[in-house]
């Protein structure tokens, strides 16, 4: 079975080839952190991990870079309603991020590179572009020349003639006087009174919106990566004057595919906040609403294609998901009873290789064919539905219809492809199922599953969530003991 993606590039699925056998360099465009995360920037972060994980579960060795944009106007302005900085916005809202995307069960990329952490990349690339004659300083701004290079438009398919003067991004009207063709974007923009600015070899200022990304690119991953990922409201402007930007500079691809994953909608309309019409990651799991569920939502549309965000939709989702979720608890309650191994399944577990299976075929044959995670997800709930009729008949009857080691591979085989899309259950989610008059007394397996969250836990600095664990612990009688080495030790009282 061989992986197929969607190149928006070409604009049909091709065969996924990497530069380096065994290696696949990824590359992010994330968020402008100038406010909180909308289920929008969710289903891009989380749908990229996905990717990312299932890559890795193919056996790749994944690199996976995601910027933020912490230089932009519009955390100026909000730094000037607040009357705070732009680095105090930056750093509180990043924070934010993090902090949502935990909640998520998103992974964490291997590096998040800052706008402002790489200036010196930016003016260096700016500078060879104004070296290759398709860039121009003007009053203390630098241009690029679009028309300089053939190829503007061979992302989004739009053709100069047709396109709106200004159209080239994030532009203020005084720039347009500037500028010697008015498709023409900045590079970097000279310093205005009041805002940061850094020194340059055309006097003081900060990068343009575009060239940031085509930096950090180079900077983190080289000259030409395998893919660039992002938002499809990214394919123009942003994404087309990076391939620009790059491609004139260094005579090579930026990347070899270009994926884009579809819009979250409300009422037919783009989930955004300049539409006002967007709900945050932080109040959708305020009110309750499962992370996993929220999840399920996400991945039950093919990543393309554009998800409503409705009421009854995250409601569908919650049900799917406790149909899953009953599923994967039950290695967890009737492991022991059944002999097995019982592994844990935790948020950010490494991804393993499947057993080779039906199953796992099954779910490989479609998430190939351009990351169908939704055809995926038709696996996971077919195990789903078998392991639920035999707990059932555990539950009341004490036995099951078929083998434990037949159950046992079931059971492994949907915790593994449940790592690969991410989905994980908590020891909160586990049940008492000893008799009444043991039911407060935590089972083995539930208090390693409590532990091993909690090393995780310690593991990212999550110190307040590792000590809740540690007291919701000793409020059930059991002592924990950290060794130097490590460990942890434990003991009922």
């Amino acid at each position: 079975m061989t992986l197929t993606l969607y190149n928006s590039l070409t604009r049909q699925k091709e065969i996924f080839q990497t530069l380096l056998p065994g290696q696949a360099k990824l590359y992010c465009c994330g968020v402008t952190v100038y406010d909180y995360c909308h289920l929008g920037h969710a289903r891009t972060c989380l749908v990229w991990d996905v990717a990312r994980r299932y890559l890795q579960w193919l056996g790749y060795g994944v690199e996976y870079i995601q910027n933020f944009t912490d230089i932009d106007d519009k955390i100026l302005n909000r730094a000037r309603a607040e009357g705070s900085s732009m680095e105090a916005v930056s750093e509180k809202f990043i924070a934010a991020y993090f902090e949502d995307m935990e909640r998520l069960h998103i992974g964490k990329a291997d590096a998040y590179p800052r706008a402002t952490h790489a200036l010196n990349g930016i003016k260096r690339l700016v500078a060879e572009l104004e070296q290759k004659g398709v860039a121009y300083a003007a009053g203390g701004d630098v241009y690029y020349a679009v028309r300089k290079f053939p190829g503007y438009g061979k992302l989004s398919g739009r053709k100069l003639e047709d396109l709106q003067a200004g159209a080239s991004g994030r532009v203020q009207e005084t720039e347009e006087a500037k500028k010697q063709d008015a498709f023409d974007f900045a590079l970097w923009k000279g310093a205005k009174p009041g805002e940061p600015a850094w020194g340059s070899p055309w006097g003081e200022g900060r990068p343009g919106w575009h060239i940031e990304c085509s930096a950090m690119v180079r900077d983190r991953l080289g000259e030409t990566i395998d893919i660039h990922m992002g938002g499809a409201d990214l394919i123009f402007p942003h994404h087309e004057n990076e391939i620009a930007q790059s491609e004139a500079a260094t005579g090579k691809p930026l990347a070899n595919y270009w994926l884009h994953n579809g819009m979250v909608m409300v009422d037919g309309e783009k989930m955004s906040k300049s539409l006002g019409n967007f709900t945050t990651i932080r109040e959708l799991l305020d009110r309750g609403v499962d992370p996993m569920a929220v999840r399920l939502f996400i991945l039950q549309t093919h990543y393309r294609k554009p998800i409503d965000f409705t009421q009854e939709a995250i409601e569908a989702a919650t049900n799917g998901w406790q149909t899953l979720k009953e599923s994967l608890l039950f290695g967890y309650e009737y492991g022991d009873r059944l002999g097995w191994q019982v592994p844990h399944l935790l948020p950010g577990a490494t991804v393993q290789k499947s057993l080779g299976n039906d199953y796992t075929q099954e779910f490989a044959q479609a998430v190939n064919e351009d990351l169908n995670f939704t055809g995926g997800l038709v696996v996971l709930f077919e195990l789903a539905k078998e392991l639920r009729r035999d707990r059932n008949l555990m539950l009341h009857e004490g036995k099951t219809a078929t083998s434990p080691e037949k159950l046992e591979e079931m059971w492994q085989t949907l915790v593994n492809l449940a790592q690969v899309l991410g989905f994980a259950v908590a020891a909160t989610d586990l049940e008492p199922t000893a008799p009444e008059s043991e039911q407060d007394t935590l089972s083995d397996v539930m208090i390693e599953l409590a532990i091993s969250q909690r090393q995780a836990a310690r593991k990212a600095k999550n110190f307040a969530e590792s000590d809740r664990i540690r007291q919701e612990l000793q409020s059930q009688g059991i002592v924990i003991i950290d060794s130097p080495d490590g460990s942890t030790r434990w003991h009922r009282i």
